[in-house]
């Protein structure tokens, strides 16, 4: 998994299927079959992919072309990894809100001592 994306907002099926080496019917099809490769549908109807979801397309190649997984255990894979990501993902948050309360705590402290300066 070692393509070069552009530093885009949206990507079109084409420039999608270019970046990732497949056809777009490929794309297409593995958009049923993943529920976390769903483009964005823009107001003409046509597919638009964020970065997110090249990275998840090269995942999925990488998966069925390289590692040898089926649709089905590459779909388990995928999903297993992204209830990890969730996971860290809220840890993260977490760590943050502690900071900034820490941090607003912090303040109060140093205001409550320059009053009895």
């Amino acid at each position: 998994m070692t393509a070069q994306i552009p530093d885009k907002l949206y990507f079109k099926i084409g420039e999608v299927a270019a970046i990732v080496d497949v056809k777009t019917h490929v794309l297409r099809y593995w958009e049923t079959e993943f529920s976390a490769f769903k483009p964005v549908k823009s107001s003409a109807n046509q597919r638009l992919y964020r970065r997110k979801d090249v990275e998840t397309a090269l995942l999925i190649k990488d998966l069925l072309y390289r590692q040898g997984f089926t649709i089905s255990g590459a779909r388990k894979k995928i999903q297993k990894e992204g209830l990890q990501r969730a996971k860290q993902t809220q840890l993260l948050l977490d760590d943050r809100a502690m900071l900034r309360q820490l941090r607003t705590d912090l303040l109060e402290i140093k205001q409550k001592l320059k009053k009895h300066e």
